[in-house]
């Protein structure tokens, strides 16, 4: 039997781990862009909220598309 996941199963993961990135890759800038121009810890907080907020909204758009999909799996051709 084989158990390779579905190319759709795969997009989805991707898509999972990008939202990770986006929480996670403005903060670090923040704290970056803190150290260079010397405001720490301002704009790595504000990046921190964008980031989060951000991820957020696209994680809710994959489980809301994840969930059509799967409803539209389970209804009978008419």
């Amino acid at each position: 039997m084989n158990n390779d996941p579905m190319p759709r199963e795969m997009g989805y993961y991707v898509a999972l781990a990008q939202v990770g990135v986006e929480m996670a890759l403005p903060a670090v800038a923040g704290f970056y862009l803190d150290q260079w121009l010397g405001t720490n810890p301002w704009i790595t907080i504000v990046a921190a909220v964008i980031g989060f907020a951000a991820g957020l909204i696209h994680l809710i758009v994959i489980l809301r598309q994840k969930e059509r999909d799967e409803s539209s799996k389970k209804k009978p051709p008419p």
